[in-house]
């Protein structure tokens, strides 16, 4: 089993998998460290990213996902997957992964991207991230479980963890 966790910067969506993987003792992987370097740049001097500088970032992350899966392991990966295209090319053909997206308000977002000093993702670009969400849907998407992420972290993983294993039937348990 492979999770995804997905968002929008600011989501929290890197500290609420770090959290997940860590009670789970799996492996943990940061979409940011997937991105090539001429995305980086780009989003660093605050111009965000089109479909086309995604691609090979996506790709990279399926590598990942197919790496695990052919190994046999389990992880958590993040991704911010905002449109339902990307979102479908994560998970088509992997049954053995599903993602959980994470929603909160703007003004949240933009407070904890604000609250990430040196990060290459500057504030200004939260909405260009908002303009190309496509909020997913349950019933077309029945592997994407969508949580409000606007409380703590502990709560947030607990909240993914009942999603996604509910009733207590997480491979192991959360340390209480």
């Amino acid at each position: 089993m492979i999770l995804i966790v997905a968002g929008a910067a600011g989501s929290g969506k890197t500290t609420v998998g770090a959290t997940i993987a860590g009670q789970l003792g799996w492996r943990f992987a940061d979409a940011d460290t997937f991105h090539p370097r001429a995305n980086v740049e780009k989003m660093r001097a605050g111009r965000p990213l089109a479909d086309a500088d995604r691609v090979p970032w996506l790709h990279a992350i399926t590598s990942w996902l197919d790496e695990r899966i052919a190994a046999g392991e389990t992880g958590v990966v993040t991704c911010s997957a905002l449109r339902r295209a990307y979102r479908d090319l994560l998970l088509d053909g992997r049954p053995a992964v599903t993602m959980a997206f994470l929603l909160v308000s703007e003004e949240t977002l933009r407070r904890r991207v604000s609250r990430r000093p040196g990060h290459f993702f500057p504030g200004k670009l939260v909405s260009s991230q908002l303009a190309t969400l496509e909020p997913p849907s349950p019933a077309l998407e029945p592997r994407v479980h969508v949580i409000d992420a606007g409380g703590d972290t502990a709560g947030t993983a607990s909240a993914v963890i009942e999603a996604v294993w509910p009733h207590g039937s997480a491979p192991l348990r959360l340390e209480q």
